[in-house]
């Protein structure tokens, strides 16, 4: 029996999940469920925040529910979340006024060319550490304002709140009692001025957000309020928070300057611890928060791609050539190659190093010989491809990486996994326990209820599943990545 455990929401972009983790790093138990998402316009993708909630209160509850009838006794709550996805909510009923705009939404791309046009590009990178792109919060809660009728005007009276996922969710756990974020949220908005960890009086009245609607900055680990007894029928500390990917690289213990790891979900974002200095890349990286604690902000530099497992959830879903996603694996080993076959999936515009949020996707190489296989495995090697295009932006600004640790749900795939070390030509290494994401947010919470006791201890229970080698000669390398660099080139032309 593990006596003290703790309750991980990690709220993704087309899913919930709430696992149960032991202060050895145990998964105890999971529980999953998809919801809906919506695309209005082309480039435009929304979800319902009500949806989101109650499919975080059910899969929260089953968690608990089954933890709780044999294992041992909650006693914190973490929350990672898919990271600048927008909420705007009436603080005294808690309604949305509009459904969550996703991060992966491009409809203020003509807004952002206007302030890149204003030249103002420099000063929101030296403030912020991001490039301007939709992508980020800012240009998404002034969408929201100026769209829906009223909503400025209440905005200035202080009766609309802000937030990401994660406060969104707690505003919910404490019914209302709770407007909250922490600094890796905070950071990625657009707003937060990341040097001196403050929201930016000249970065809000730019993108004309009133600071009435701003929630309350802490450390990833921090007592941020109670969940009400009404949800799991006594009251639990909300004790660690952190975006998605920042809990990934704490799980993933990238404590020291210069480790790094890469997420491969819907997304996929590699992040590079840099200590305590802000590095400010040269090549579109971005500058982020990697954690906070006991008011000393740790940095990383961030490579993001928006699409990596969502390609193949179109295959799924779009083109319906497979049924599920663990079928790709077997499809692309049982080809000798590629066929010349090339897919960008710039269905949401491009992020890092290209930053182009008018690029579509595109497939090249096409020939009567191809078949919906080769499709299958031009979406896994993209994934790939697209981190070597990180990896050499990093290298650029100075970096050299050393082996990479990877996590999310694509990394079961032992096929991308050899195919991406070999394209990288690094080592790749895959953890015993792949929800690093939510185990990350499970260390957070368990610093700050007394589970763990540094990072350093945390360190220490990290294993290793499987590594990956690279065994594919060079001059294959590059005559694949050749290839990929014409298909990229047309993508962003």
């Amino acid at each position: 029996m593990s006596s003290e455990l703790i309750l991980v929401i990690d709220q993704g972009t087309t899913s919930s999940r709430a696992i149960v983790f032991d202060s050895r790093s145990n998964l105890i138990c999971m529980a999953q469920e998809e919801y809906p998402q919506h695309y209005p316009r082309e480039g435009w993708v929304e979800h319902d925040l009500e949806e989101i909630w109650q499919s975080v209160y059910r899969t929260a509850k089953k968690a608990f529910d089954k933890a709780e009838s044999g294992y041992g006794r909650i006693v914190a709550l973490g929350i990672t979340n898919q990271r600048e996805t927008t909420a705007v909510w009436d603080r005294n009923s808690g309604k949305p006024v509009y459904k969550a705009i996703v991060w992966q939404d491009r409809r203020t791309a003509d807004l952002c060319q206007d302030l890149i046009n204003d030249n103002l590009s420099e000063m929101v990178f030296d403030k912020t550490g991001l490039v301007i792109d939709p992508y980020f919060s800012a240009t998404k809660i002034a969408w929201i304002l100026d769209s829906v009728e009223g909503a400025r005007e209440r905005a200035n009276r202080g009766e609309l709140a802000f937030g990401t996922i994660d406060s969104y969710l707690m505003s919910r756990f404490t019914l209302g009692n709770v407007h909250a974020t922490d600094a890796t949220n905070a950071s990625r908005t657009s707003l937060f001025n990341i040097g001196s960890q403050e929201w930016d009086e000249e970065l809000l009245r730019l993108y004309n957000v009133p600071s009435v609607m701003l929630p309350t900055v802490k450390d990833c680990s921090d007592n941020f309020g109670e969940v009400d007894a009404s949800v799991f029928g006594r009251s639990i500390p909300i004790l660690g928070v952190a975006g998605d990917q920042q809990a990934a690289a704490f799980g993933q213990c990238c404590f020291d300057s210069g480790s790094l790891k890469s997420t491969y979900g819907t997304g996929c974002f590699v992040m590079i611890n840099t200590g305590n200095e802000i590095v400010r890349s040269k090549h579109k990286l971005l500058s982020t928060v990697a954690y906070r604690l006991g008011k000393q902000t740790t940095y990383a530099l961030e490579g993001s791609i928006f699409v990596a497992g969502a390609a193949v959830q179109w295959l799924r879903d779009g083109l319906e050539i497979i049924t599920r996603a663990s079928e790709t694996e077997k499809i692309s080993s049982r080809l000798p190659d590629n066929g010349g076959v090339y897919l960008v999936p710039a269905f949401t515009g491009i992020g890092a190093p290209y930053w182009n949020p008018n690029a579509r996707g595109l497939i090249t190489g096409l020939t009567l010989a191809s078949k919906p296989d080769h499709l299958v495995r031009a979406a896994l090697e993209a994934v790939c491809y697209q981190s070597h295009d990180l990896f050499n932006a990093i290298r650029e600004d100075g970096i050299a990486p050393g082996d990479l640790r990877v996590d999310g749900g694509m990394v079961a795939n032992n096929w991308l996994m050899q195919f991406l070390a070999d394209i990288l030509n690094l080592r790749v290494d895959r953890p015993a326990v792949m929800e690093t994401t939510a185990l990350g947010a499970a260390y957070l919470a368990g610093l700050k209820a007394g589970l763990f006791e540094s990072p350093a201890q945390i360190a220490s229970q990290w294993k290793l599943e499987r590594e990956f080698s690279p065994t594919m000669e060079s001059d294959k390398r590059n005559a694949l990545l050749q290839g990929w660099s014409a298909a990229i080139e047309k993508a962003v032309a």
